[in-house]
């Protein structure tokens, strides 16, 4: 019988915002706050892959599972991967990668991939998507855009503003995008959610492939997987989904609603 096994990988060093899994968010490092989410997942282990002594100190202090992991992944899915090795997990688990950056994690939605993965034996890797309604968003190179065939297999993951609406053209895409009231496009316009659904054998696989030209130029891993021929299925949340940490602006907003949360 095969298990789902939870694994956050979170790394010390970041370049637009330093130290970012040990930023105090409240009196909690923001590692903690994801912990904390994570645990309300339907899985039957959940460990928390560190890259840092320091890291893992703070994480055992708070009761969870941490994993020192190697320094020189160049992804959170090499860093799965090493947890799964060291831990000997059987190949047709089930791991969920959760990003470490994501202290509004929604335990329900992850719990959807699972099911989802459960209910279908043959699919191999599964994400998350949720619904693009602001302009501002769609144009950002930080938002990450994805379509789908009709059976909810990505055909392509990009950070450019995908479909594009030629239609509404370049005056959609010019001008204050805050400003601009989101058009009406006769197709979804879905934003990637960075939450991965593997099953071991097939991580041990995508781990293996050299990255890709795709990879390479979008800085996207997943765009690995779909160079190489491989499918990749996408849950879609109906609702938005609360965003990541990836800016000290991001911070900012995540902190206010987690903390107005606790009032």
């Amino acid at each position: 019988m095969s298990k789902v096994r939870v694994v956050v990988p979170a790394r010390l060093t970041s370049t637009r915002l330093p130290r970012k899994p040990l930023v105090l968010i409240g009196d909690k490092p923001m590692i903690i706050w994801v912990a904390e989410r994570a645990k309300n997942i339907s899985a039957d282990e959940l460990v928390i892959a560190v890259d840092d002594e320091e890291v893992l100190q703070v994480v055992e202090k708070y009761g969870f599972e941490g994993v020192l992991t190697s320094k020189s992944h160049l992804s959170g899915s090499d860093r799965v991967m090493e947890v799964a090795s060291l831990k000997k997990w059987s190949s047709d688990d089930i791991l969920i990668n959760v990003q470490g950056d994501e202290p509004l994690l929604s335990a329900e939605i992850v719990d959807e991939l699972i099911c989802f993965m459960q209910g279908n034996q043959d699919i191999e890797f599964a994400t998350i998507s949720e619904p693009i309604t602001q302009t501002e968003d769609f144009v950002n190179p930080n938002c990450v855009k994805v379509v789908t065939d009709s059976s909810g297999v990505a055909l392509y993951f990009s950070r450019a503003p995908i479909p594009y609406p030629r239609d509404h053209g370049v005056s959609f895409l010019k001008g204050r995008h805050d400003q601009q009231e989101f058009p009406d496009i006769d197709y979804p316009i879905k934003r990637h959610v960075g939450i991965y659904g593997f099953r071991l054998e097939a991580l041990e696989q995508f781990v293996s492939l050299s990255q890709s030209r795709l990879e390479d130029l979008e800085k996207l891993e997943q765009l690995r997987w779909l160079e190489a021929g491989r499918k990749i299925h996408l849950v879609h949340s109906a609702a938005s989904l609360p965003g990541g940490v990836d800016t000290p602006e991001d911070l900012i907003r995540v902190e206010s609603l987690l903390l107005s949360n606790q009032e």
